[in-house]
């Protein structure tokens, strides 16, 4: 299956059949409208075609005190002057309400882990016929996500990505099962993995979450070498400083070797000499 995305410049950003890794990268949420639109040109500076990924809403907070996003109209708004940018966009939807306010601004849905058994939730956003990311949920074995797929694909959608963020083990922590990579591949849609969520500790710290950023990459090249579709990845330049999931977010100047090393793998093991050798 291959999903493509054309920017608002006319940059063309693939998924699956073949295609070399494909990049989503932004905040965790929109800190700020002037925020937003330095850090996208300064991604694409690094990086070239990718698409922009911020929360217009963070709806699921450890904390009721914590920052959750402007909301969906001023966040929509904010969105929609990164597309007049050029810019591709994700984004998240946590009601159905939303699903088609946001279509009308994003190129990508994305159905947040949480969420990713909430019928009317996917059939909201594949009615939308905008391409829909189901984030894998944390309780979910790879495979019960072919149920999740069938519901967004009963609109006439068939325009899916699949997102691996890893998997609930024991009390605050995720682990990543590679395996489950090859499962969802073999269901048909494109792959994603996300690098930083992947890390992220849940709860564990003090009423929000925290993370080993240090395994990122470790576990991003992994995936990559399993063969997937895309990397998904938060960015900040100061993720200490970040509003919402700064523990696990890949700082905005490692960005870039990042992302060359990753490419260089995944030309290398879409080349088939890395199964050969």
């Amino acid at each position: 299956m291959r999903i493509e995305v054309t920017t608002p410049k006319g940059d063309a950003v693939v998924f699956g059949d073949g295609a070399p890794l494909a990049l989503i990268a932004g905040p965790c949420v929109i800190e700020s409208e002037e925020h937003v639109h330095w850090l996208s040109r300064e991604i694409r500076r690094r990086v070239g075609p990718f698409i922009f990924k911020a929360s217009f809403d963070k709806a699921n907070r450890s904390s009721v005190a914590s920052y959750r996003g402007p909301g969906l109209r001023e966040g929509l708004r904010i969105l929609g002057g990164l597309r007049k940018e050029g810019f591709a966009i994700l984004t998240d939807i946590h009601e159905t309400a939303q699903a088609e306010p946001a279509a009308e601004v994003a190129d990508i849905l994305q159905i947040p882990a949480f969420l990713c058994r909430q019928t009317d939730l996917l059939i909201a956003a594949g009615r939308t016929g905008r391409v829909v990311n189901i984030k894998k949920g944390q309780f979910l074995a790879p495979e019960d996500m072919r149920w999740a797929a069938e519901k967004v694909v009963s609109t006439g959608n068939t325009k899916l990505l699949l997102t691996e963020r890893g998997t609930t083990f024991g009390y605050r922590n995720l682990v990543v099962d590679m395996r489950g990579l090859v499962t969802m591949r073999s269901l048909g849609w494109p792959v994603i993995f996300d690098a930083t969520h992947s890390v992220q500790l849940p709860g564990a710290g003090s009423g929000a979450s925290s993370g080993q950023p240090q395994f990122i990459e470790p576990l991003a090249r992994a995936a990559t070498a399993v063969g997937i579709d895309g990397i998904f990845v938060e960015v900040h330049e100061a993720p200490e400083r970040a509003l919402s999931d700064g523990p696990n977010a890949l700082r905005l100047d490692l960005l870039e070797p990042f992302w060359e090393r990753l490419r260089r793998l995944d030309a290398l093991v879409k080349s088939g000499e890395f199964v050969n050798a």
